[in-house]
């Protein structure tokens, strides 16, 4: 028998009981339906973090903060006059001490560090169009709106819509806007407001009420790194000044460290680990933004693992239909195995012949269950589209040619594997005594 009509055999046989194989199949259709649907959520969720991260880094910064010190021995730590000062409030991007002069001094003494940036948490009330619209030459309140600032923007990049990013050397204040402030100025477009000017109220350390104005140069899309409008560092440093506590000794919640980059531009492994291991005898602790969304992405996967054991379990249950069925099958055709293996057939073909059809069994359900996942995903991911409006560019999920092959490869070698034992039993009858079998 040639492999070719081996094949058709194999496909014919595979239907002789077609409530067992319908079934069968339908086993396999539930895990490779969950399987498929569980790698497409790891894969664009991780697809939409790596476009963020590339978005927002180019790989050669670390974020500088107080390691976290654990007292020795019992009750509180005992006070260190000449120690890092503690924040006054907790604080979202470091530990709640506080970086000083003589910790920027260390991080820029350490070999790969090119510069180092403090950044400076600044809190502005309300931001406007224009440059004052008011009698007294403010916004009317009417006009005015809550503004976040993004404390890193004056250091990173933004996932711009529109215009360009900010400058950090310019001594002209410059902010980055987000996309969902057009509007409400009333710009036409993100293209319309570029160049535009805006106002900024806030309050400085004496409770007065001020305003700066700053040039719109970029509209950002929200992000999960960059919340907020974004400011430069002439007008970070403007509102940071206004609102520093005279005379109080500088400190600062984190500091960037911007790493020297190779002829190609890029940061290598070993300058980055080296790096890290200067700031940890520092007392100091250095992420990069993937190290930052390194928790986010384990939690993600955890998920992911999950989902994907009860997949494996209904594959596992599958795998025992598939035994079920071929021995069965195996069983009924006892009598033709007998006269196939006296009219020649080998040991080999016999083998190959019920191994293939455990394998159509697979490639069945894979498909079907592969199919069924990807409309049904589609559908989900155009709904869900309304839902994450926030976080523009998010694919929920993301469906990958060669990982919805692998997902069938896989099913179908499970299949394989299944179907070994009743093809062996096949291959291993005797000619004789199959044919006296009743």
């Amino acid at each position: 028998m040639k492999t070719a009509d081996l094949v058709r055999s194999a496909g014919r046989n595979a239907f002789r009981s077609r409530l067992r194989t319908t079934l069968t199949v339908l086993s396999l259709f539930v895990g490779a339906f969950t399987l498929t649907l569980t790698t497409a959520l790891g894969a664009g969720v991780n697809d939409y973090v790596e476009r963020q991260v590339a978005t927002v880094s180019t790989g050669d910064i670390l974020l500088v903060s107080p390691a976290a010190v654990v007292p020795e021995g019992d009750g509180p730590a005992e006070y260190d006059p000449d120690g890092r000062e503690q924040a006054g409030a907790a604080n979202p991007l470091g530990s709640g001490t506080l970086l000083n002069d003589d910790d920027l001094d260390a991080i820029a003494a350490i070999d790969g560090v090119q510069r180092v940036e403090a950044v400076s948490q600044i809190a502005v009330d309300w931001i406007a169009a224009g440059a004052g619209t008011g009698s007294s030459g403010s916004a009317d309140a009417a006009d005015r709106f809550e503004v976040t600032v993004n404390p890193t923007s004056s250091i990173g990049r933004s996932d711009l819509v529109a215009g360009a990013q900010l400058d950090a050397e310019s001594g002209d204040a410059q902010v980055v806007l987000p996309e969902d402030y057009v509007a409400a100025f009333g710009f036409d477009s993100a293209d319309d407001a570029i160049g535009a000017t805006v106002t900024l109220g806030y309050t400085d350390v004496e409770r007065a009420s001020q305003e700066t104005t700053a040039e719109v140069v970029g509209i950002a899309r929200e992000s999960l790194l960059a919340a907020g409008a974004g400011a430069n560092a002439a007008l970070v440093d403007e509102i940071a000044d206004a609102q520093a506590v005279p005379g109080q000794p500088g400190a600062w919640p984190i500091a960037v460290a911007t790493l020297e980059t190779d002829a190609d531009g890029a940061v290598s492994d070993e300058t980055i680990a080296d790096v890290k291991a200067e700031l940890s005898a520092s007392d100091l602790t250095g992420q990069t933004v993937e190290d930052q969304l390194g928790v986010i992405q384990t939690v993600i996967n955890g998920i992911i693992g999950v989902l994907s054991a009860f997949a494996a379990i209904a594959l596992l249950a599958a795998s025992f239909g598939i035994v079920n069925t071929l021995l069965m099958s195996v069983q009924e055709r006892t009598r033709e195995i007998g006269l196939m293996k006296a009219m020649g057939m080998s040991n080999g073909r016999v083998f190959g012949l019920f191994s293939l059809e455990a394998v159509i069994i697979g490639l069945l359900g894979a498909a079907l269950g592969a199919l069924a996942a990807i409309g049904v995903g589609s559908a989900i991911s155009a709904g869900a589209s309304t839902l994450l409006a926030d976080l523009p560019g998010l694919q929920i999920l993301l469906f990958e040619p060669t990982t919805v092959l692998t997902v069938v490869l896989v099913i179908m070698a499970i299949a394989f594997v299944s179907g070994a034992l009743p093809a062996r039993r096949a291959a291993r009858q005797d000619p004789i005594e199959s044919l006296r079998y009743e």
